[in-house]
């Protein structure tokens, strides 16, 4: 079965990840990685309850990594494996431009 992550910016920028060659990621490990790059890249939370859904994690760590990180094959497979492993679908999209996760 085909697995990729999509991160698309703004425009034409996109991001593909296959992740058929890379080493899958635990959801334990995936979590912890998430919550420390969400800290590390001073993210805040969408909703206004303060509450953060692991898809909204996702999509702040990659609007707040922008072209920089995404730019950084290690951090964006990285990236890819822990949001593959948190959201366990095969094919996902964070469209940072529409500010939506979709599957």
């Amino acid at each position: 079965m085909h697995q990729e992550v999509i991160v698309r910016l703004s425009g034409d920028k996109e991001y593909h990840v296959e992740l058929a060659r890379l080493e899958p990621m635990g959801m334990e490990d995936a979590r912890r990685w998430l919550d420390e790059q969400f800290t590390a890249l001073d993210c805040e939370p969408l909703r206004a309850s303060g509450k953060v859904l692991l898809a909204d994690k996702v999509l702040v760590v990659a609007q707040a990594a922008g072209e920089r990180l995404l730019n950084d094959e290690a951090w964006l497979h990285t990236y890819a494996r822990a949001t593959h492993a948190v959201l366990t679908k095969p094919m996902i999209t964070v469209d940072v431009s529409a500010m939506a996760v979709t599957y």
